[in-house]
């Protein structure tokens, strides 16, 4: 049985497109874009996140691109509050969160930031005119501040005015810097971001992770040597779980064949790790976090001896499970990529898709029943495009920038 590029069944997910981009209208709020709740109403008490504003520019980067009618205006909003209440005019860079009445968190949290470059790199793409005045800004605070020359991969965090940066080294902080280099090298055409890209992939991955059965390692301290025990008295913290986040895993594998891709296009030869290792990490996910305990679902984190931590199964993990399978398929035509995303789908339509009060749960337990141990709210509908439009695209360029040159479902029969 086909899906992948077939007419019907990209339909439907343009269709599933449609109800996200129109849940997300919901969380426009004066500051940016606020936390959505399980209801579809904004959660006040949060704040307004700057990766959450970040990350819904980029989405409606995408909407308008897509021809969405008021998806520019949001384009424009996500841009002003980035210019805005988000930005700080003193020291550089973003605060971490702000609400109507000020800054909550004045911290210039890496994570965030890569969301900033991302969304802008995004933003160009719609040709909006003040997005690459943003996108310079944004390169210019990761260069002096994110990006170490010396060590070559990303520093993690600093105080309010960039006069402290913390000891701590994250690889969940590094892949989004990774999907964030690999779309600003499509608007700049800078080759440093693409080589960017692939140092941090080559230590994260093909150093730490390959050696360690792609059990991915994410906290390291400032010299990269792994911190095994990390937040063990926090297990399911979450943006530092302790132990392996097998959504990271299987997201490492879906950037590192973007990479792959876009070193392609450039009629290079990729390094043979790339694929290699997106492979082991695919077979990682599956092998420790897919029903461990007997029910459907991913697992949030495992041990270091791929036993379950944190059994909630919450939904980035399976929505980027998907986004990595079409890109295997794309990459070997292997069958087994399809048979596991149709099962997937599966299991989303039947636990997660929320067609009452709109877009999809968060979390559930271990009997698929919705829960709120990890993440209390449907923050926001980034990740949901990485099951829903970039099964329709080619691995190069990345997802706005194919988007924006019109290659949505050129593949579909």
């Amino acid at each position: 049985m086909k899906w992948f590029n077939t007419l019907s069944h990209n339909r439907w997910l343009e269709q599933e497109t449609d109800r996200i981009f129109d849940f997300g209208r919901k969380s426009v709020v004066p500051t940016g874009f606020g936390w959505l709740g399980n209801t579809g109403l904004v959660k006040t008490d949060m704040g307004t996140h700057l990766w959450v504003t970040a990350r819904m520019l980029h989405v409606y980067a995408i909407a308008a691109s897509m021809g969405r009618p008021g998806a520019y205006q949001l384009v424009e909003h996500g841009i002003n509050a980035l210019n805005g209440a988000l930005r700080d005019k003193q020291y550089g860079g973003w605060y971490a969160c702000v609400n109507d009445e000020g800054v909550i968190d004045a911290s210039k949290q890496g994570y965030q930031h890569f969301f900033v470059l991302l969304g802008a790199a995004s933003a160009v793409t719609t040709g909006h005119p003040q997005a690459r005045k943003l996108l310079d800004d944004a390169i210019d605070v990761i260069e002096k501040y994110f990006w170490s020359e010396q060590e070559q991969m990303c520093l993690e965090s600093w105080d309010e005015s960039f006069s402290k940066t913390e000891e701590y080294r994250g690889g969940n902080a590094n892949m989004h810097a990774v999907e964030a280099f690999l779309i600003v090298y499509d608007v700049t055409h800078d080759r440093k971001w693409l080589d960017r890209a692939q140092r941090i992939a080559s230590v994260i991955i093909h150093d730490v992770a390959r050696s360690g059965e792609y059990r991915v390692n994410e906290h390291f301290d400032a010299d990269w040597n792994p911190i095994r025990d990390y937040n063990k008295d926090n297990p399911a913290h979450r943006f530092r779980a302790y132990g392996g986040t097998p959504g990271h895993w299987i997201e490492w594998g879906r950037l590192m064949l973007h990479l792959h891709a876009a070193l392609e296009a450039r009629f290079e030869t990729p390094p043979a790790w790339l694929l290699e290792d997106a492979k082991g990490l695919f077979n990682a996910t599956i092998r420790d976090a897919w029903a461990p305990d007997g029910a459907e679902g991913f697992v949030y984190s495992v041990g270091w001896d791929g036993e379950p931590i944190v059994r909630e199964r919450v939904r980035w993990p399976i929505v980027e499970a998907m986004g990595t399978a079409y890109a295997l398929f794309t990459v070997t035509g292997d069958a087994q990529y399809e048979t596991w995303y149709q099962k997937w789908w599966d299991y989303c339509i039947k636990y997660l898709m929320d067609y009452e009060n709109g877009s999809w749960w968060q979390e559930l337990d271990t009997n698929n029943e919705v829960t709120t141990r990890v993440w209390d709210g449907k923050q926001d509908i980034y990740h949901l495009l990485h099951c829903l439009v970039i099964p329709r695209l080619p691995l190069a360029p990345g997802l706005a920038p194919a988007v924006a040159a019109g290659l949505l479902d050129c593949n579909a029969k």
